[in-house]
């Protein structure tokens, strides 16, 4: 008899157990990608007002590109460069995620420092129009139940979870105060900044508000789901970032795909996982696809499907003299995706192969170069490698002139796609595919 009853307790303690950690559904809602230099690589640096864009365009500060499209700014916040790492600051980080629930947690990154980061206080609230704080909304970040951090150099860090109920598509202000210093360079977002020194992070607006672009101090911000139960990782160069896109308006590619999936009641949710100037070959603006694959798509909580659009810088910087030669083969691209897929299929997540957009007009464009890119497109169209196709290329080309972008897409650069073109590029992917 006591065994039996030793039994049914038993079953009891593993039934809540079990009942308690299917509660958890944390899935990846939004997404940025911090780019530490590689071990004795220096960065590249920024280009100059007068050089021809590339896709690295998506890092140039606002100071060398001055027609670049505004910030989604209706205050009229003062846009500044720092001159040096700015301390003793409080920063302000506009992000939308893109599944419901109602709890949600951090993924702070030092990934790109090389000492200790500070964090003093951390907030998070629903987003006004201008940088604000809606009242009433504001929580209290809190770090194994405290309100500061130290995050190790190099590293990672989560926060407990926060009780805030969010609905797919809403916009958060994450505010956080660092005493210290931030470490200036690599991937980096426009983010609003407290004009007057300390802790301002319980204000509902900061104190003489400006705009810089600033290392992300979050990488990801993960929802326990109600409904969604899966993510599909973007991962690719500017062209997915979203450079020369209404900055601050979510209006990439996969910012647009989001809300189809939202409106088509679907249960993905999607990340953001492009680095502007990024390869899939070689070093560079952050790590090569093949060398963050592991970090910024398998690590991802919920992932199961990945959409690759990766290797026209490859293309481009190998065939022109825009820097160093960099010979790149059309077989090395191939086998670069191969490896791709290969890996992602051995965690189950299945692999879509983005056709890559014109070029033809681009500063580094080159004949040699647009033979790779049409021999490239040609095989991720025809080889029955990936799980799905989904042809950018013909949703952004001009009709006329299949080798360049369709003029209504592109107005600039004859490489990046503008906030209608991003929408094409969202509306050619077939919602089939993620069923």
């Amino acid at each position: 008899m006591k065994i039996r009853h030793l039994v049914l307790a038993a079953a009891l303690i593993l039934g809540t157990a079990s009942g308690a950690c299917a509660k958890d559904n944390w899935l990846g809602a939004w997404g940025f990608v911090p780019t530490p230099p590689p071990p004795g690589i220096a960065p590249p640096p920024p280009a100059s007002p007068t050089a021809p864009l590339s896709a690295d365009a998506g890092q140039v500060p606002m100071a060398t590109a001055p027609n670049a499209p505004l910030l989604d700014n209706p205050g009229n916040v003062p846009l500044v460069t720092p001159e040096s790492d700015p301390d003793n600051v409080t920063i302000r980080q506009l992000v939308r995620v893109t599944a419901a629930g109602n709890r949600i947690r951090l993924r702070f990154t030092n990934e790109s420092g090389a000492d200790v980061l500070v964090l003093g206080a951390v907030r998070v609230g629903t987003a006004g129009p201008d940088g604000s704080v809606i009242a009433g909304t504001d929580q209290t970040v809190t770090f194994d139940g405290r309100n500061g951090v130290a995050i190790p150099a190099s590293a990672p860090l989560l926060s407990d979870p926060i009780n805030i109920k969010v609905t797919a598509l809403q916009k958060l202000i994450i505010t956080s105060y660092v005493p210290g210093k931030i470490t200036l360079g690599g991937h980096s977002l426009y983010q609003y900044v407290a004009g007057t020194p300390g802790n301002h992070t319980a204000a509902a607006q900061l104190p003489n508000q400006r705009i810089m672009r600033l290392t992300s101090l979050v990488s990801q911000v993960e929802v326990d789901a109600d409904t969604a139960n899966a993510v599909v990782v973007t991962i690719g160069d500017s062209i997915t970032e979203g450079a020369l896109s209404t900055n601050n308006a979510f209006r990439s590619y996969p910012d647009r795909l989001a809300e189809r999936l939202v409106a088509a009641r679907s249960k993905w949710a999607v990340i953001n996982a492009g680095i502007g100037g990024n390869r899939l070959l070689r070093q560079g603006a952050g790590h090569s696809a093949l060398a963050r694959l592991d970090r910024d798509v398998l690590s991802v909580p919920g992932v199961k499907a990945v959409i690759v659009l990766e290797g026209i810088n490859d293309i481009g910087r190998g065939f022109t003299t825009l820097g160093p030669q960099e010979p790149v083969t059309l077989e090395a691209l191939i086998a670069a995706n191969k490896q791709i897929i290969e890996r992602c299929r051995a965690r189950g997540i299945k692999v879509f192969g983005g056709l890559l957009t014109p070029y033809q007009g681009a500063g580094y464009a080159s004949p040699a170069g647009e033979q790779v890119r049409t021999g490239l497109n040609n095989w991720i169209r025809t080889s029955g490698a990936f799980d799905g196709v989904i042809d950018f290329a013909t949703a952004t080309a001009d009709k006329s002139n299949p080798l360049t972008f369709a003029t209504k897409y592109n107005l600039r650069d004859k490489l990046h796609p503008n906030d209608a073109g991003y929408q094409a590029m969202a509306d050619a992917v077939d919602l089939g595919l993620f069923k």
